[in-house]
């Protein structure tokens, strides 16, 4: 099932053209209540009774005995197990194994040693070139074999895939790559020059968790182009994510409270206007643990409400980075945190209340969604299965947050 894409400007939003394939639990709710609407479920159910009122006598309608399974059973197994053509398989398979291959061609992009010249006489502009070369390939096959997909929690990341790089078109093109109004990528290597490779190197930069390269990372990463663990690695994973999850959102919703903040009191219990300094800091040290071991723990998670959480809190997090930074707290190019204890109990504590009182009720939000997907949801599997059929205990329910 072919859909074709038009790229009218680099602001398109690539997540309808998917749209056929159903990228979301909503998009079945709307097609039942469109059924019931139109009086299709009322027809299933007058051929349901028919049926079944025939098969009681032994004969169907047309008086001949029936073994067949009833009519309401036959709807909801093909719904279960919709098929799937062919060339859908063979797109499946494609597109899941180019989700991978794509995953380590970004990976060589965002690495050090791809930008430095070598002691055998490999330039670095050379190999920049190569990697471009191979990105762009593998993008492109990425981008067609979703196109006849019928994986939908891989296909709606795709598309934002493709919506990100249309954002960056003009930047690609300053390095040689054209967005073509396909989808697709074209490269010139003959544009990229010693200038090119320094805006190669910032387009792709890991160490910029907005960047290009990383956002197309963290798509990949949703889509499922992770590296598989062990039934015993992902339940030990799941339990110190869970566990860090939890308590981060216990650290943040207490940070945005008003009873941390409250002043403390002399011997005849009245307020000395003075703020509970050392409580504070220790649940702002205890913030600052449990974020980076919930990320140190559920990155290399596939679950896609565990990344999708994580993206939120991540970007929360970058955008608040100099709120953070006048507390005493800074984020390093990893994203992990860290506390200046000292600047941290010189600040002003109202300050500190205010900010975490949208910071921190929106971290922890999204921690307990953390929670939630790996300690219930870590072992499901999401929408279609590889070939093809599709797997009912699926939930699709962040493949559109992204």
């Amino acid at each position: 099932m072919g859909i074709g894409i038009n790229v009218p400007n680099t602001t398109t939003d690539y997540s309808s053209l998917f749209s056929s394939l159903g990228s979301s639990s909503t998009g079945n709710w709307l097609a039942d209540y469109a059924s019931i609407k139109n009086g299709s479920y009322g027809k299933l159910m007058k051929a349901y009774y028919a049926e079944s009122k025939a098969q009681s006598s032994g004969t169907t309608a047309t008086g001949k005995s029936s073994n067949s399974s009833n009519v309401l059973e036959k709807i909801l197994e093909e719904k279960k197990n919709p098929k799937v053509s062919k060339e859908a398989q063979k797109a499946n398979s494609e597109l899941t194994a180019g989700l991978s291959t794509l995953k380590t061609s970004v990976s060589a992009l965002q690495s050090d040693k791809t930008f430095t010249d070598t002691a055998n006489g490999q330039s670095a502009a050379d190999k920049v070139t190569s990697a471009l070369k191979a990105y762009v390939s593998d993008y492109n096959a990425v981008v067609t074999a979703a196109k006849d997909s019928t994986l939908t929690n891989k296909t709606a990341y795709v598309a934002n895939m493709m919506s990100s790089t249309a954002a960056n078109a003009d930047k690609l093109a300053e390095i040689g790559i054209t967005v073509r109004s396909n989808g697709t990528l074209m490269y010139d290597e003959s544009k990229l020059n010693a200038e090119g490779i320094a805006k190669v190197q910032e387009l792709f930069s890991p160490k910029n968790i907005t960047s290009y390269g990383s956002t197309i990372t963290s798509r990949l990463q949703f889509a499922g182009a992770t590296t598989s663990t062990s039934a015993t690695d992902s339940a030990d994973t799941s339990s110190t994510t869970g566990s860090s999850a939890a308590a981060l959102k216990t650290d943040s919703k207490a940070l945005a409270s008003d009873t941390l903040y409250e002043m403390l009191k002399d011997k005849d219990g009245n307020d000395t206007g003075k703020y509970d300094i050392d409580k504070i800091l220790g649940t702002a040290k205890s913030f600052v643990k449990n974020y980076n071991a919930m990320f140190d723990a559920a990155e290399p998670s596939s679950n896609s409400g565990v990344l999708a959480n994580l993206s939120y809190i991540r970007e929360k997090t970058a955008h608040n980075a100099d709120a953070l930074k006048q507390f005493g707290i800074s984020v390093n190019e990893k994203g992990r945190l860290s506390i200046d204890e000292d600047k941290f109990k010189n600040s002003d504590m109202s300050s500190v209340q205010n900010f975490f009182k949208d910071y921190g009720s929106s971290v922890a939000t999204n921690a307990s969604l953390v929670d939630y997907y790996m300690t219930t949801q870590a072992n499901a599997t999401n929408g279609y299965t590889a070939d093809g059929t599709y797997n009912v205990q699926g939930s699709a329910r962040y493949a559109d947050i992204v």
